[in-house]
């Protein structure tokens, strides 16, 4: 599995749209614009940049077409390689592999109350975020270990985050089970993998920060 990643930058903003916008289509490119923030703008550019990226330099694939499921869930078309991306606060990843995944990022932010967001959990995970030291880190560990389900699931918003429990890093939805894996970008971020193939358990992962000047 390659994970890439990179960070947003405001001095960098207008000469990454110069450079990395005319690479894709009207549509991509009206998608990516129609955020406000100039934040949201580049981590929904960068997540496109950081695939095709992937493919063209460890696949060797340049020209590829992505599609979107009947679920939302974005695959690439004629190919068997499988892409998540997420984003959080400045940070953009997309984790690309040879079986279906989800992957999310999380900022760890400081101000964030998880007793704000007991109705998403189960009894178990409250009380397992309650006892924990670091209560944050561990709100946060939930957030992206679900997360990162959800999306290697393909339900998005349908499947609602106390719906299942996480146990010893696997869970089982309806009749299909899900395995997961702590990922480790900065210390000020919680990551998480999830993938339906039990490969994700130990495949070999290579971790790559982008930077423009090797693209």
């Amino acid at each position: 599995m390659i994970i890439l990643y990179t960070f947003i930058s405001e001095e960098k903003h207008q000469s990454r749209l110069d450079r990395y916008l005319p690479a894709f289509s009207q549509e991509v490119n009206q998608n990516i614009l129609r955020y406000r923030r100039w934040q949201d703008v580049q981590l929904s550019l960068l997540g496109k940049v950081l695939l095709q990226y992937g493919l063209k330099t460890y696949y060797n694939i340049s020209d590829v077409e992505t599609g979107v499921l009947p679920n939302k869930k974005p695959y690439l078309k004629d190919h068997h390689l499988h892409f998540n991306i997420s984003h959080s606060k400045e940070l953009a990843v997309c984790a690309i592999a040879e079986y279906p995944l989800g992957i999310d990022v999380e900022f760890r932010d400081p101000k964030i109350n998880y007793q704000d967001f007991i109705f998403q959990m189960t009894a178990r995970e409250l009380q397992k975020i309650h006892d924990a030291e670091d209560k944050t880190k561990e709100f946060f560990t939930y957030w992206a270990r679900k997360e990162a389900v959800i999306k290697a699931h393909g339900a998005g918003m349908m499947l609602p985050l106390d719906s299942f429990e996480v146990v010893n890093n696997e869970c089982r939805i309806e009749e299909e089970k899900f395995f997961t894996r702590e990922i480790f970008i900065h210390e000020d971020y919680q990551g998480y993998i999830a993938s339906s193939d039990q490969k994700v358990k130990q495949d070999v992962l290579l971790f790559k920060r982008f930077e423009e000047e090797i693209s």
